[in-house]
């Protein structure tokens, strides 16, 4: 097993999608995940409020993602609880 130039290393293409039965499947996740986060990784720590500035931009995605599905999560018992209670 030869590792190479540990200094300078070369590096290849990114990830790529896996081989699967369901392409259309696995089209449709990494289309939504790219959607969602588009941003790479904030790494520089110049300044910590500039990090999480940063931070939060790369993770806002998910959190609309997370805000959509908990006021899905609370509106839609209570919705369902008015109409079967007070049916009129």
């Amino acid at each position: 097993m030869e590792l190479g130039n540990i200094l300078q290393p070369a590096y290849g293409p990114g990830p790529e999608a896996p081989g699967s039965s369901t392409p259309g499947l696995v089209g449709m996740v990494h289309g939504f995940l790219q959607l969602v986060q588009p941003n790479a990784l904030p790494i520089v720590l110049r300044c910590l409020s500039f990090f999480f500035s940063q931070l939060l931009l790369y993770e806002l995605g998910f959190l609309v993602c997370m805000a959509i599905g908990l006021l899905f999560i609370i509106l839609v018992p209570l919705v369902g609880c008015c109409f079967c209670c007070c049916r009129c």
